[in-house]
């Protein structure tokens, strides 16, 4: 018998967005101007977003997926052409490859910080290879200066996708700079801000900013705005086929308020993380996660990597957890493994990535989550018996 009692009886959740009244305000205020699709909003959160992170162009979508589509898009991928990413990420990651009629070659990852290995990229590229998609996977920046250097050997367009990455920092700058040709932002729930769903990239690039503006709305040659505030008849043009991926301004008012609360969701989850490596040291069935002394993470999930008698015994691990209302939930996934993508060469290929997604769990951590919370679940972890 347990000798654990949940602080309050509910469920603990493995994630939780955190909304107030401001963001119900904002929405309201949106809905009573008579503007409620892309406008005025949209463009505001665009600007704070882009000074936020440090880049000159933002550009917001409806959600990261359709970002990761235009930015490989708008790059010049194209049917017949190879894209190489990890395997270990959420299935967009390589399903945005596959929108534009190219191939995602899957590339291992590092042990330790569950990144796609530069090696294991590099003995992917071929004649074939057009662009590099690097993951900051769970929010912890993969070391990019590498990537870098590889994309410039090789002549290779680079792309973050940095889903999971708000906050996060890399040699000292913010990821979404970005440091490779553009960088695609997630606003989704299980995001440390949220927009409901969402998305955004970030680029230095003027062309390539307007071009993307143009292609999420249908590829028209003006934008609502403007043609709405024009002082004399306006007509658009469509040059080519384009999108449509437009964020609502319901969606930028709430964004704009997460954004002014990210520092406080930062540091409270990075408090929580700690807590969490702290108090685990001793478990020695597990490996908490891995932080490069040139990267600062955001904990955007906290996932150890059962190891020993534990690695194969996970899925009871969070059965057991689940009975005492614990939330969790299972690594990353391996997207190799999932029908539209499975070849039979990728399992012997990729052992780290199936080692990580059979071993890895997700912890409950979220901004309203009470110490009492979290001890709760320390104290359920320590009790599991193997």
């Amino acid at each position: 018998m347990s000798t654990v009692l949940s602080p309050t009886g509910a469920m603990i959740p493995v994630a939780r967005p955190y909304i107030g009244t401001e963001e119900e305000n904002e929405v309201l205020n949106v809905l009573r101007s008579g503007w409620v699709t892309q406008g005025p909003r949209v463009a505001e959160f665009e600007e704070k977003f882009a000074a936020y992170v440090g880049c000159d162009h933002a550009i917001a979508v409806s959600s990261c997926t359709t970002a990761l589509q235009l930015a490989l898009w708008v790059t010049g991928i194209k049917p017949g052409d190879e894209v190489i990413c990890p395997s270990l990420s959420f299935i967009a990651t390589a399903n945005c490859i596959s929108y534009n009629g190219a191939t995602p070659l899957f590339a291992d990852i590092d042990l330790d910080t569950y990144n796609a290995d530069p090696d294991e990229v590099e003995a992917l590229i071929s004649s074939r290879t057009k662009a590099i998609l690097v993951v900051h996977q769970i929010g912890l920046p993969a070391q990019m200066d590498v990537f870098e250097r590889l994309a410039a050997k090789y002549g290779l367009n680079l792309i973050e996708d940095a889903a999971c990455a708000i906050g996060s920092e890399y040699n000292g700058q913010l990821i979404g700079r970005p440091i490779g040709d553009l960088a695609c932002f997630s606003f989704h729930p299980r995001k440390i801000m949220t927009t409901g769903e969402g998305g955004m990239i970030t680029t230095n690039d003027a062309k390539l900013a307007d071009r993307l503006r143009r292609l999420r709305q249908h590829a028209m040659s003006m934008s609502d705005v403007v043609r709405h505030n024009a002082k004399q008849i306006a007509t658009e043009a469509y040059d080519e086929i384009g999108f449509n991926y437009r964020m609502t301004d319901m969606q930028a008012a709430i964004g704009i308020v997460q954004l002014g609360r990210l520092s406080d969701l930062l540091e409270r989850r990075r408090h929580l993380a700690q807590r969490y490596t702290e108090a685990l040291k001793e478990l020695s069935w597990q490996t908490a996660p891995h932080v490069p002394n040139n990267c600062r993470h955001n904990y955007q999930s906290y996932m150890v990597r059962l190891t020993g008698a534990a690695s194969s015994k996970r899925d009871a691990i969070m059965q057991a957890l689940l009975e005492k209302k614990i939330s969790t939930r299972r690594a990353i996934m391996a997207i190799h493994r999932e029908i539209p993508y499975v070849r039979a060469s990728w399992d012997d290929r990729l052992p780290r990535t199936n080692l990580v997604a059979d071993t890895g769990m997700i912890l409950p951590l979220y901004h309203q989550m009470t110490e009492a919370e979290q001890d709760y679940v320390i104290e359920a972890l320590t009790e599991i018996q193997l």
